[in-house]
This record gives C-alpha cells, structure tokens and sequence, in this order.
C-alpha cells in the first residue's frame, strides 16, 4: 500500500454539524477566531456508520465502536475463536506467549472495519490489546469565521400529566435549537502503509474509504443536519511508502482564495472557484487525485 495525505472539503447549511455538550449543545467554535470546529471522533463515526450500513455489519466489516456496543463482549468473541478455555481471570492479560497474543489483535482487525482502520484500546477488562490506526483525521476548522444561530422551537405536547396542568391543558413545551447559517470546512487526514501491513487495512478497505467519504452525510441526516455535503476530496498519493514529500507541505498547496464579496457566505457556490491546487514542480513520485 502506499503512503497518502488528503484535504477534506464538506459544508453545512443552517444545520449544526457538530454540537458541544459542554456548551449547551452550540456549535463547536475557535473561541479566539470565530472559525467552527468538528472533531475527528465525530467524522470517524460517520465514517463507521456508512460502512455498517454498506456491509450490513457482516465480517469483515463489523463495527466495533457503534451505539448500544459491550466492547468486552466484542474482546470476548476474540478469546473464544483463539483461546476458548481461558478464564474470567486470564482474560484480562494477554498471553505470555507472542502468536496468541498476536492472535487475538490480529482476529480484531480481521473482524471489525473501524479496528485496522482507526485503532483501538482493546485493554477493558478482557485483553485483546492495543492498535495504532493507519488513517487518521485532523479536526475540521471552517474557512471563514461562523455565527451561531439559535431559535427559538416549541412543541405541541408535554411530558407529564402534571406540566400538563400546570398549563391549564396549554401543553406546549420551549426549546432551544442552534444551527450554523452556512460554513465550508476543511480537514486533513493521513494513511500510514506501515500500520496498514500490521492491520490488514487493504487497498480494497481504502477505496471503501474514500467512498464513505463521498458518501458520509447521506446516511447521516436528522433535525440538526439535514443540509450537510461533502464537496472536495484532494489526494496526494506517494510512490514510497515512506513518502516523497513532508505531508504539511503537500496540504498547503490546496488553498482557499480569500473572498472578496461583501455579503456572508450561503453556499458552496460563493467558495467553488476558489479552491486552487499547485500543480506547478509536485516533488517527484507524487500523485494528484481528485476522486471527487
């Protein structure tokens, strides 16, 4: 497998792309330059939740990070296939012996989609050790600062019979909802072939990859998000797996042009024409690709 670096462009229309539970569910935000922010661990699950959906959780593209998951029950299937007659006790370590230890990692990655791809600290209680990821993401910051909207809702019904009385048959309930009017992201994400070969993460996982990606937000809509698009992927591929180019100096070729219109952002049309990549002297045994 070869080495890759890659910016990730998507955007969100009065949605709020990734709330933060620490602030009352507000958008997420640079607090210094106004810039909205989504983590890695919330692309990742997007990521996880197409596959699932694409694979219908079948080996070997389960998922081993999703909602309502027992990780331990997920380590235990591991110690049954390669060691079934441990104990309770002897499960909470490896085995001292190399290739079963091995084993047990190895029947994970085999397994689960998001292990050879992601990583995972698989040391909670029944031992099937740790795995270091090939791909990984960067936060997204957004181009251009973000303001967070927030709107006033209500709902036609209440919860108890008792709010119900204390409105005198009333029932409406307020709420609170935020959404970002509009916001072009960025992020960049890396593949290292090295963890690749002790993952087993293959060429056929990484055009799977690249396809949820593609794909990301379509399975993923709801009240919050129902505008959000993946709009730019940009590759840089490496002839060496150790890599022909520094990655940072790879992703500043793919610039944002600043916008010179006086009016904010509302689509990604206002953004299309601005993103620029420097073709010009690519250092030898690097790639371009534009997959979308």
């Amino acid at each position: 497998m070869n080495r890759y670096d890659f910016a990730f462009f998507f955007d969100v229309l009065d949605g709020n792309p990734n709330g933060d539970p620490d602030a009352g569910n507000l958008p997420r935000v640079d607090a210094e330059t106004g810039q909205g922010l989504v983590t890695d661990v919330c692309l990742k699950r997007k990521v996880r939740n197409y596959v699932g959906l694409a694979h219908g959780e079948n080996p070997p593209y389960e998922i081993y990070v999703k909602e309502k998951a027992i990780l331990n029950n997920q380590h235990a299937r591991a110690w049954e296939a390669i060691e079934p007659k441990a104990d309770a006790k002897a499960r909470k370590n490896l085995p001292k012996e190399f290739e079963k230890a091995k084993s047990l990692t190895d029947w994970m990655c085999k397994n689960f989609f998001d292990v050879r791809t992601f990583g995972a600290v698989m040391t909670t209680g029944v031992n099937c050790g740790q795995v270091r990821g090939p791909i990984q993401f960067s936060f997204a910051r957004s181009i251009d600062p973000i303001v967070s909207a927030e709107h006033a809702i209500t709902r036609c019904a209440v919860t108890t019979q008792q709010e119900s009385d204390n409105q005198e048959g009333g029932n409406r309930t307020m709420g609170r909802k935020f959404t970002v009017p509009y916001g072009l992201y960025r992020c960049h994400g890396y593949v290292n072939p090295h963890l690749a070969a002790q993952t087993g993460f293959s060429d056929t996982d990484l055009e799977l990859f690249w396809k949820a990606l593609e794909n990301l937000f379509d399975a993923d809509r709801s009240a919050a998000r129902g505008q959000m698009a993946a709009r730019k992927l940009v590759v840089f591929k490496h002839k060496d797996a150790l890599g022909n180019a520094p990655a940072h100096r790879l992703l500043e070729r793919v610039r944002v042009l600043p916008r010179s219109a006086d009016t904010p952002p509302r689509s990604f049309e206002d953004y299309r024409q601005l993103i620029t990549i420097d073709r010009d002297q690519l250092p030898e045994g690097i790639e371009i690709i534009e997959p979308f």
